[in-house]
């Protein structure tokens, strides 16, 4: 899945980010280095260990549901996906600038192998944490050959990651982390709205919202959303052959809002290198 790549890549060059700073910064430090690096790699096993431990307690929890109980607890899980995407992209968008001095300054004030081991334990288990609940909202319904190819869309999404990290760190011409996530801004804000009007979808089925007018129109005759271009359209972006009043509105609103804090005056976007 496109939307499950795109996820763990972007979340994943986030977490790379924060372990390139914090490695930078080690480097200049004049006592020796092998005791915080060594801090640093334990404190990203334990960030990685918490998130693992996440995503096995979501997949338990859901267990002991069934029936409607079940339906709104996936449906809970979609929506918060959507605004934590949304939430994500935003706070970057305003404060990434401003990431390498607060993570250096953090570590400044920690100064020692367990202080770093935390950081860098707390931004690994966020990012983990995030991305958890991003794929349980993709993947909730996914199972056998759907669930591996979500499986191994994340995992493709972490070697991506890893390159393009290492690509930026090398300096290497046109591709740079504000590049890279001004990119995956627009790409992570489509999955984002086709979580919403999934979760939509889902509202008007239980009968929680009024579909309005249903449907709007109907393109199913040029695109259907249900296989092919119209299916992976649908994944990615939310597009619906025949959508409902109330999907349209909601995704209306989506946007509006997430361009409208965009285009906020802020700090926007993180440097050319970190």
């Amino acid at each position: 899945m496109l939307n499950a790549f795109i996820i763990v890549w972007r979340e994943s060059l986030e977490a790379l980010l924060v372990i390139s700073v914090l490695l930078s910064w080690i480097a200049r430090q004049q006592q020796p280095a092998g005791a915080l690096r060594h801090g640093l790699w334990l404190g990203t096993c334990g960030g990685v260990t918490l998130a693992v431990g996440l995503g096995y307690a979501s997949f338990a929890v859901q267990s002991e549901f069934a029936g409607s109980s079940l339906e709104i607890f996936q449906l809970v899980m979609v929506l918060a996906a959507a605004a934590l995407i949304l939430h994500m992209v935003l706070w970057m968008h305003r404060h990434g600038r401003d990431m390498r001095r607060q993570l250096e300054g953090q570590a400044a004030q920690a100064a020692s192998a367990w202080g770093i081991a935390a950081i860098a334990a707390l931004a690994v288990a966020r990012e983990g944490a995030e991305t958890v609940v991003f794929l349980y909202g993709l993947g909730m319904e996914s199972s056998g050959a759907a669930l591996a190819s979500v499986l191994g869309s994340a995992a493709a999404g972490l070697a991506a990651a890893v390159v393009s990290a290492w690509l930026a760190a090398r300096g290497a011409r046109l591709l740079n982390y504000r590049t890279l996530f001004r990119i995956s801004e627009i790409l992570l804000l489509l999955i984002a709205n086709a979580l919403l009007v999934s979760g939509v979808d889902r509202m008007i089925s239980l009968d929680w919202l009024p579909a309005l007018i249903d449907p709007v129109w109907d393109l199913s005759a040029l695109l259907a959303d249900g296989q092919g271009a119209g299916r992976l359209l649908a994944d990615f972006t939310g597009y619906r052959a025949r959508p409902a009043a109330m999907v349209l509105l909601a995704s209306a609103c989506f946007w509006a809002f997430a361009l409208w804090r965009m285009r906020r005056p802020a700090a926007h976007a993180l440097p050319a290198k970190a």
